[in-house]
């Protein structure tokens, strides 16, 4: 997406707005953002198609291979009902990434149209918006979250709601301080001088250039989300065994791992390379925005 403003809007010595493309297209990939992207491509494609990079069914065991150790046949072992970990961690992505999309969608969701609301120099909108953020800010998100999901009960679609409510300040936020810093730009105000109205200047200029802030913050924050719903799943809250998802994985093997550690180990090593991909990703992105910026 480019966002270009008419020549009489934007005079020669104005700022011009950024651009999602600008944004994501880096300079030159180090090896940790190449390895990170690499990582998430294929993690995208497990997602996608589990099936084509294991035979097992992640459902179905063998009580006789219980608790067998990593081997060529079994590359991530066994878990204590003869399943293979390796193929219920491929399984896995899709749950954990869906789950964690779902919630980091209705964070944006809400947060884009409270944070909106709240740059909009209007007192009341932002007073109100403000105290919303402030009540969800006081509970722990993860706190919070468990506090939802024990309202609405457990399961997939619960979960992925319950993190959405507890990201929804820290979205609203971001995208509050874009707006006020979009519409105190040169470009807006020249929009205005040359008299294009409200609603006009808020759909050209304001609101996709407060939209270019979204793949920054939802990359930066997409490993946390991930985080928080295989933690819920790991205290019993999210989808129930035998699921193959993440935090599940790593219940199951909690009264294995002294005598078993690989039920327990590849999951949570899936999740941790997860979210450093997507943190360093994201930060990569957050330093190209903030220079485009400066």
């Amino acid at each position: 997406m480019s966002i270009a403003l008419d020549p009489q809007v934007n005079p020669p010595g104005a700022v011009e707005p950024v651009t999602t493309a600008a944004v994501i297209a880096p300079r030159l990939l180090s090896p940790g953002l190449a390895i990170s992207l690499a990582f998430l491509f294929v993690l995208l494609l497990t997602a996608a198609f589990p099936r084509a990079f294991t035979q097992f069914d992640p459902l179905i065991g063998d009580y006789a291979l219980g608790l067998k150790p990593p081997s060529w046949e079994h590359l991530f072992g066994t878990d204590r009902l003869g399943r293979d970990v390796f193929a219920r961690t491929i399984h896995g992505t899709r749950y954990s990434l869906l789950i964690g999309l779902g919630g980091m969608a209705i964070s944006l969701a809400f947060g884009i149209v409270l944070g909106i609301l709240a740059g909009q120099r209007n007192r009341f909108l932002d007073e109100g918006t403000s105290r919303v953020f402030d009540v969800l800010s006081s509970f722990p998100g993860v706190l919070l979250a468990m506090l939802v999901v024990t309202f609405l009960g457990q399961g997939m679609l619960n979960i992925a709601i319950a993190v959405g409510i507890a990201g929804i300040p820290k979205f609203g936020r971001v995208i509050r301080a874009q707006t006020q810093l979009v519409r105190d730009a040169d470009y807006v105000t020249h929009a205005v001088v040359y008299g294009l109205g409200r609603w006009q200047i808020f759909f050209r200029h304001v609101l996709p250039n407060v939209l270019v802030a979204v793949p920054v913050i939802a990359t930066v924050y997409i490993g946390n989300t991930i985080l928080a719903v295989s933690g819920l799943s790991f205290l019993g809250l999210g989808p129930q065994p035998p699921t193959p998802e993440w935090g599940v994985m790593l219940a199951e093997s909690r009264d294995v791992l002294r005598v078993a550690w690989w039920p327990g180990v590849f999951p949570g090593l899936a999740i941790t390379l997860t979210v450093i991909a997507f943190t360093l990703v994201g930060n990569a992105i957050q330093k190209r925005f903030e220079g485009r910026l400066a």
